[in-house]
């Protein structure tokens, strides 16, 4: 659903011009153009409920629900946006609703006590969504400390909070991942099937879940856990794959598959997550646990094939000829024989049967998987059906409109993401780094999958002190590190988290010798330092 936008008032007191250190910065304009994205349920409003903290709501799920529930009940719920703005966060994701009275920014952390008490006291909240999360599966292998601080005692620190105050409802947002691998012969996971994660992303998430359910059993905290699907849709930051591999597409560049890309991942639309969760506020119970799932299941090879086609780069296009790109920005139509939404970019699905293995070998490239990727994913949500929740958006709909919005806002929206778009982007606080590991045009199986970081141990000769996901020891190492902080990713020393050494105010590392080679020859030399909003 798409309603207009409004004016934000300069006493809201969210910093205009807002500028993270990395360069992404918020954009007076940019927001003014792009719709504003809901989903469609409506219900009669609660009469326990008024004012609803949702942490995390500048990133992404979080962002739909946050402007759905201040469009929607204007005149029966106060939302709070509580965000620390994380690197893939961003101001632009609610600018449209600083001038609504409903609506206010907290800026937070929700590892920070003091804030979060003072959040919850302040705006007398009653009712909190717990998005607010560390959620890059490929960062947590080399950075699982802050998962496990961000995540776990995070989730504790808000769950001994909202006891203080007596919230009246709390609403966890967990993962599917918590269940661990699906085998393709296996039932689909129910609320109550076992979790086995395989990940420390998804371990620290089922260890917030048992704080949740703790606080539910001990203090009577009325507390609901909710596991979903994948979700994608526009506002989404593009270290995910599908907003990543559109925009390396759009620049006309190739997309990198980990591992041989047969990994199957089920997607929801986060217009229909967004439905589900005001499903889940009005309906659901607490105590209990919702699965929120999708029937659309898709292998990451067969991804890249429709977005291929989606974006008119197979050889039986006619727009696989026009000149390369180098904006997200393009304000190109691609062949389509429909444009539903009459705005001039058109995606085209009907193509993808002329995807050719020629289309394939030009548009993708391989890279070694993660440490362990699990297969697939799948979740039974019968239960959340129940309640009367039902998915709206076909995967071909949902992937068209998020391919539009990439093609026409896209680095607008984020600022430069040049880094993000590497294999596996290393992160440092706001700042987002490239890795150099090898990439191939066929699957690197065996002992090539691994080549590129264990070479560069051994020649190092500092295996111990070396990044698991690649890198030289001194390329990651943290200042703090040899006193034990941090997991060679992030750490903490007197107060600077996520501080790298060479790093300062956001300068580029120093003393790091340039790649022979360079993986992505559309990389840039320059380097805005920016500025950090105090």
């Amino acid at each position: 659903m798409t309603v207009s936008c409004g004016e934000p008032p300069s006493s809201n007191g969210v910093p205009h011009g807002y500028r993270h250190a990395n360069g992404r910065h918020e954009d007076q304009e940019i927001w003014r153009e792009a719709p504003v994205l809901i989903g469609t349920t409506r219900f009669e409003p609660l009469p326990g409920v008024k004012n609803i903290m949702v942490t995390g709501g500048a990133g992404f799920i979080a962002c739909w629900l946050v402007r759905h529930l201040v469009l929607t009940y204007p005149s029966a719920y106060n939302v709070v946006s509580f965000d620390k703005l994380d690197y893939c966060s961003s101001l632009n994701n609610t600018r449209v609703l600083h001038d609504r009275p409903n609506f206010s920014f907290y800026r937070g952390d929700v590892t920070n006590p003091a804030e979060v008490l003072d959040c919850l006291e302040r705006h007398r909240i009653d009712t909190v969504f717990h998005f607010a999360a560390q959620s890059h599966v490929d960062l947590s292998f080399g950075n699982s400390y802050h998962f496990t601080h961000t995540n776990v005692y995070g989730t504790h620190v808000l769950l001994e909070s909202a006891r203080k105050v007596g919230v009246r409802r709390f609403i966890h947002v967990s993962t599917d991942e918590v269940y661990g691998e699906v085998k393709e012969d296996d039932a689909d996971r129910v609320e109550s099937s076992i979790l086995a994660p395989t990940n420390p992303y998804a371990a620290s998430k089922a260890a917030a879940e048992m704080l949740v359910h703790s606080y539910h059993k001990s203090f009577r905290l009325p507390a609901i856990i909710v596991r979903s699907n994948n979700v994608y849709g526009p506002h989404q930051y593009p270290e995910k794959i599908i907003p990543k591999f559109t925009c390396l597409l759009a620049r006309r560049q190739p997309v990198v598959l980990h591992g041989d890309g047969t990994p199957t991942r089920r997607y929801l639309y986060a217009a229909d997550a967004a439905d589900a969760f005001d499903t889940i506020l009005h309906r659901g119970q607490p105590g209990q646990t919702y699965n929120v799932g999708s029937a659309d299941e898709v292998s990451n090879l067969a991804l890249c094939r429709r977005l291929i086609a989606a974006m008119g780069l197979s050889s039986s296009s006619s727009s696989s000829s026009s000149s390369s790109s180098s904006s997200l920005c393009s304000s190109q139509t691609l062949t389509s024989n429909d444009d539903d939404d009459g705005d001039g970019v058109n995606v085209n699905f009907n193509v993808k049967d002329r995807v050719n293995d020629q289309d394939m070998a030009r548009w993708i490239r391989y890279t070694r998987d993660r440490p362990f990727n699990d297969h697939r994913y799948a979740v039974d949500d019968a239960k959340l059906r129940g309640l009367g929740w039902r998915p709206k958006t076909s995967f071909e709909t949902g992937l068209r409109a998020t391919v539009d919005w990439y093609l026409r806002f896209g680095e607008r929206w984020w600022g430069d993401i040049t880094k993000v778009l590497s294999p596996f982007p290393v992160v440092a606080g706001l700042e987002v780094l490239e890795d150099e590991e090898p990439v191939s045009d066929r699957p690197l199986v065996g002992e090539e999958a691994g080549v590129g970081s264990r070479e560069r141990r051994e020649e190092e000769g500092k295996g111990g002190a070396c990044w698991e996901m690649g890198g030289s020891a001194e390329e990651y190492k943290l200042r703090g590190r040899e006193n034990g902080h941090g997991n060679a990713v992030l750490g903490e020393s007197k107060g600077q988290e996520g501080q790298w050494k060479g790093l300062s105010n956001g300068q580029q590392q120093q003393g790091v010798a340039a790649a022979a080679a360079p993986a992505w020859p559309w990389k840039s030399g320059g380097h805005d330092s920016g500025v950090k909003v105090g």
